[in-house]
């Protein structure tokens, strides 16, 4: 497939949310990729002066490295597309499903992926029935250990693995910090894998899988982003057959989700070797300690290269939504 001349990318990165930090380490590795693959690059916030920037400069895409509500819940991304310009990843609906854990869980379920067991606590729920009671039912359905985490967000910020019940308030607490809904969780036990999905052109291919294992058995924010707290194997320690089962569920929540161009899928294989869909990450982080990296090179492709073909693709999909109107 052909490739463009010299593109004019705008990268986004920072923003308000938790994941600043991270976005704008992810942004620097976009932009730095794509120039040395002599391409014009931009790296900008998402803030006030942004829509006239568009309006005004036209570049030819926008490649959102954004974590958190204001990159990945889709309003950012109907707001690029009422905009008339080509980005990189998900269209709003999609982000917006992927986003919110619960229905992504739902979506990819009635697709014939198994996730684990799990009870969406909305935050005025959990007060109105009482705190001891519901607890107390939770308890008795779910039992221990359990895994609860905020509906949306990323970067495992807020998320906390009970392994004792007399935890569970605390972790409820934690949970609420960062959304007014929580997720309660069933923990499987058994390997965790993150696997990338790519789709340049040919339809979604899934990359070799990045096995996870921190050094304190939890993959907390500070073992995703402080260089030695977690040992990776790519490709991870599976059987071919459980590799080639993980990467086929991979693409299929991908597919149930309606996500585009990239995303990660987070599994948990059991010790039967059924993975375990976790979450959908419809722009992952691309720091040097993220994930996505870490697949794309144990697949021999080169970062810039896939950077650049993927900002390529959107003004294809751009090109091509344009002429069927």
């Amino acid at each position: 497939m052909p490739g463009f001349e010299r593109l004019n990318v705008l990268v986004l990165a920072g923003g308000i949310s938790h994941e600043r930090d991270v976005s704008l380490r992810s942004g620097r590795r976009v932009a730095d990729g794509l120039q040395a693959h002599g391409h014009r690059v931009t790296m900008r916030e998402p803030d006030a002066e942004l829509l006239a920037y568009l309006r005004t400069e036209r570049p030819d895409v926008v490649w959102p490295a954004l974590h958190g509500a204001s990159g990945e819940n889709g309003a950012l991304r109907a707001l690029l597309a009422a905009s008339g310009v080509p980005y990189v990843g998900a269209e709003p609906e999609a982000a917006r499903v992927a986003w919110l854990k619960p229905i992504a869980k739902t979506v990819v379920a009635r697709g014939g992926v198994r996730t684990p067991q799990s009870v969406t606590l909305p935050r005025e729920t959990f007060r109105e029935l009482g705190a001891n009671a519901v607890l107390s039912t939770l308890r008795d359905y779910l039992g221990a250990p359990l895994v609860v985490k905020p509906s949306q967000g990323g970067s495992a910020q807020g998320v906390t693995i009970v392994d004792d019940e007399a935890e569970l308030p605390r972790a409820m607490v934690t949970a609420y910090t960062y959304a007014d809904v929580a997720l309660l969780e069933r923990k499987i036990v058994g390997t965790e894998i993150a696997v990338t999905v790519l789709d340049l052109g040919d339809g979604p291919q899934a990359l070799p899988a990045v096995e996870i294992a921190p050094n304190h058995g939890v993959y907390s924010f500070e073992a995703r982003y402080n260089a030695g707290e977690t040992h990776f194997f790519t490709p991870a320690r599976l059987s071919p057959e459980v590799a080639e089962r993980a990467a086929r569920v991979a693409v299929d929540a991908h597919n149930a989700l309606g996500l585009r161009h990239i995303s990660r899928v987070d599994l948990i294989v059991d010790a039967e070797g059924t993975p375990w869909f976790l979450e959908a990450n419809v722009l992952p982080g691309l720091t040097e300690t993220s994930l996505v990296p870490l697949a794309i090179q144990a697949a021999g492709f080169d970062l810039g290269a896939v950077y650049v073909g993927l900002a390529e693709q959107a003004i294809r999909d751009f090109d091509a939504q344009l002429l069927s109107r």
